[in-house]
């Protein structure tokens, strides 16, 4: 090929597809080869390259389709085609979580399918999903992701690595099950397949999986995941250093490093079936090193020639695998070059003609059928599932008796109810795992888990490292393989180091699978503010706007024992049968408090309810129903507080009378029946722990100014915009009973 008058050329696809067939039509002119090894048998290499070859006509489609505005996705596997070989020397129901280069892995795969033929249902597939068509089998055109249900690739939008965390989770789930006898829904022998690009190597979610996966094997646990690093040594536009990936990885602790050659399938066949075949034997983890280039940019928006040399380009694009392929095609004489120059001309008009096909087929219009996968929401059997009760004689046998069953105790602190909760959750669920930092032996910083550890066993309740990214990167695992994960954060803001694992991942899978996959989980969460002598920012943390910004989420957070154990009760219950990922913020100044208004008075301590009693999800709990003076609208320590200072403001003016509505469930709010309250009163004040902005009282003013109710006075009080410091400055950045009494007393 005349390097020369491609070597400026900006539309690097057209280049890339006239060298093959100009390096193909070479072929034909060279004498014949040596009989080359086969021990890639024929029919392995062929197939091989026949999805190497669909792989690259859905490049080379798409780049054309966008331009005609049929097709919404650009970012090509060119060059990656060698992981066709994972496709092909792993099986169906290993699970896979995949770098966005998998389209030969995925051609591959879809030969597994035993109801249709490949490649003629991946070229349908992925172009439904390439146009957004409602079709897609994929995602039901929300986003072009790799995705099967039948062929257990999990669809996932990761770009940055945020996808390893559960694929380790995966991982674990699988080997897990024989400790507890749960059936995961794939084989005992299953591996999980985690690919991701060099540059994604470096980022913190890689690193923190990567490291999971090395403190796993350290303790010599069975871990039977195969990472893919997939190096074509660019990310974007930023080279990563010759030798980087190798000399980080090749002698790391805990991993079985293999380097393979993915641009010739020939060479790097054993290196893969190694590495296959060790994982699975060996259960244990396998950083697979794979050698590959990058073709067409990053994606069809990406003109490489500005910051990549031409010369540079050209070393690029005489790497093409497909180029390596055929040559050994050719030399086995499988095929003459005649032949694959007219499969390559076939499958290119089937692409082309696909996804002209596509381009017709309907897709989403309507708002309700774009979100309906989101947020899945069974009133009556959630309601039925959080009654369901256990045999009672199983319950009388784990609490000692009928008589020391705790509903039979007298009332008791947030802590305490929080701790039989899961105790009863333990039971009714064999499934159900409890985990995180410290919460086996030592039972929790503030001993919530207490015992269980030692009820339940180390298989079921057990420490992990601290890590909060691997800790919901486990839960995820573990709810895609059919457990009921219920982890523990062990503070609000060590959330937020991994909230993308919550946002970006568990809360994404429904969505963009159109509900074929779920990683459902009860998520605690130790937070909030009014801690008293172990206070700073991290330990004292009222933001909750991270979290309610993921669509999709369940937040909930009690203000009293009984309702804390009856919304564990109902979490529970919509993440076994929504598949929901729930959340529930513990307020930890609450959690030991058993008095409200006078020391010994015991009136914040509660009766633990039945184990037939729940929440009905987005309900609030009203005191003083009958007020019509003044509603506060408040959560969390809010409502002993907004209780303390109406009795404080009824002292000085008696005749005062104010309704407490506490949300207990802060996403999705329950607005309308705010505003049904609201409007029964003649003046309204929020109180929200939380800071002036991204709290919850934006949202509750809007929703009331929204539904009409702003001809009436409405206040609110917040914390400070500022972190919360330690001692008792604190308290000078949160609400206090007497700026909740001084409002109520202006009414």
């Amino acid at each position: 090929m005349n390097s020369s008058r491609h070597a400026r050329k900006l539309n690097r696809a057209e280049v890339v597809d006239q060298r093959f067939i100009e390096f193909v039509q070479a072929l034909a002119l060279k004498s014949p080869a040596k009989p080359e090894d086969a021990s890639l048998g024929a029919i392995d290499l062929l197939q091989l390259f026949e999805s190497q070859l669909v792989s690259r006509q859905i490049d080379l489609m798409a780049r054309v389709k966008r331009q005609e505005n049929k097709v919404f996705y650009t970012i090509g596997s060119s060059g990656h085609e060698g992981n066709a070989m994972l496709g092909r020397l792993t099986r169906d129901t290993d699970p896979a979580f995949l770098h966005y280069r998998s389209g030969a892995f995925v051609s591959e795969r879809y030969r597994k399918l035993k109801d249709r033929s490949a490649p003629d249902a991946f070229i349908h597939d992925t172009c439904l999903s390439f146009a957004a068509a409602a079709a897609d089998p994929a995602s039901g055109g929300r986003h072009k992701v790799w995705g099967n249900k039948p062929l257990w690739i999990l669809p996932q939008t990761s770009t940055i690595a945020s996808h390893l965390p559960k694929a380790v989770g995966t991982a674990l789930a699988i080997v897990h099950g024989q400790r507890i006898r749960h059936q995961p829904p794939v084989p005992d022998d299953s591996i999980v397949i985690c690919s991701f690009g060099d540059a994604s190597l470096n980022h913190a979610s890689a690193q923190s999986a990567l490291n999971t996966a090395a403190w796993t094997r350290h303790q010599q646990l069975p871990l039977p995941i195969l990472f893919v690093c997939e190096d074509n040594g660019m990310g974007i536009s930023v080279p990563t250093p010759s030798g980087w990936v190798a000399q980080s990885m090749a002698h790391r602790h805990g991993l079985e490093y293999v380097a393979v050659n993915g641009l010739d399938v020939q060479q790097g066949w054993g290196s893969v079936q190694k590495a296959v075949d060790h994982c699975r034997k060996a259960r244990r983890p396998v950083f697979l090193h794979m050698k590959t280039t990058r073709l067409m940019g990053h994606a069809g928006t990406d003109f490489e020639i500005e910051y990549r040399a031409a010369d540079e380009l050209e070393q690029a694009e005489c790497l093409d695998p497909l180029l390596v392929t055929a040559q050994h095609v050719v030399a086995r004489g499988l095929l003459t070059p005649e032949q694959i120059l007219q499969r390559y001309e076939q499958l290119r008009a089937q692409c082309l003609g696909t996804a002209d096909d596509a381009d017709q087929q309907p897709r989403l219009t309507d708002l309700t059928d774009i979100m309906r996968p989101l947020a899945p929401h069974s009133p009556e059997p959630v309601a039925a599932e959080a009654m369901r009760t256990i045999d009672a004689e199983h319950r009388y046998q784990h609490f000692g008796g009928e008589h020391r069953l705790p509903e039979q105790d007298p009332s008791k602190h947030m802590a305490i109810q929080i701790n039989r909760a899961l105790q009863d959750l333990m039971l009714k669920y064999p499934a159900a795992l409890a985990f995180g930092e410290d919460v086996a032996r030592k039972g929790g910083v503030y001993t919530v888990t207490k015992g269980l550890f030692k009820q339940f066993g180390n298989a079921r309740v057990f420490n992990t490292l601290l890590d909060e990214t691997s800790i919901l990167g486990l839960a995820q695992g573990y709810g895609a393989m059919g457990y009921l994960p219920i982890p523990e954060i062990q503070y609000l803001a060590y959330f937020h180091n991994a909230c993308d694992q919550i946002r970006g991942e568990a809360c994404s899978l429904q969505y963009f699978s159109n509900g074929q996959f779920q990683n459902p989980m009860v998520m605690r969460i130790a937070g909030l503010g009014y801690q008293k002598g172990f206070g700073g920012h991290f330990h004292n943390d009222n933001s909750i706007a991270a979290l309610r910004d993921i669509p999709g989420l369940v937040i909930g957070c009690p203000s009293r024992g009984d309702d804390a154990a009856m919304m564990l009760r109902t979490l529970a219950a919509m993440a076994r049968v929504d598949g929901r990922v729930c959340a529930m913020i513990e307020p930890i100044a609450l959690y030991m408090t058993k008095d409200l208004y006078d020391k010994d008075d015991g009136q914040w301590s509660f009766a633990y309810p039945s184990p037939d009693q729940f929440l009905e999800f987005g309900q609030p709990r009203i005191y003083n129903p009958e007020a019509e003076q003044f509603l506060i609208i408040t959560f969390g320590n809010g409502v002993p507080m907004a209780l303390q200072a109406l009795k404080l403001a009824q002292a000085q003016q008696p005749e005062l009378d104010a309704r407490i509505l506490d949300l207990r469930w802060l996403k999705p709010l329950n607005l309308d029946a705010v505003a049904e309250h609201a409007a029964q009163c003649k003046r309204v004040l929020v109180l929200d722990e939380g800071r002036p902005d991204g709290g919850i009282s934006e949202a509750v003013m809007t929703g009331l100014v929204e539904r009409g109710l702003a001809d009436r006075p409405i206040q609110r009080i917040t914390g400070q915009d500022c972190y919360i410091p330690l001692g008792d400055a604190a308290q000078l950045m949160l609400p206090d009973v007497e700026a909740v009494k001084d409002a109520i007393l202006q009414a």
